[in-house]
């Protein structure tokens, strides 16, 4: 649960649908994959998109596992 987003400096938001049901690692995989970008670093929020135009997955580093 993400306490508070006074911290995010960078937000990426995936172009297209993605499958909701993927778990961390996969959706790592996936910025790691198509941006280069590791999904390591603090102060970077990722947003992927379903297929419902209501549903998002957030994807944020906090630095404390």
């Amino acid at each position: 649960m993400l306490r508070e987003a006074t911290g995010i400096r960078k937000i990426y938001l995936r172009a297209g649908r993605t499958d909701l049901r993927k778990g961390i690692y996969s959706l790592q995989a996936i910025i790691q994959m198509e941006t280069g970008i590791s999904p390591l670093e603090e102060g970077t929020m990722f947003l992927f998109c379903g297929k419902r135009p209501d549903r998002i997955k957030i994807l944020v580093f906090e630095g404390d596992g």
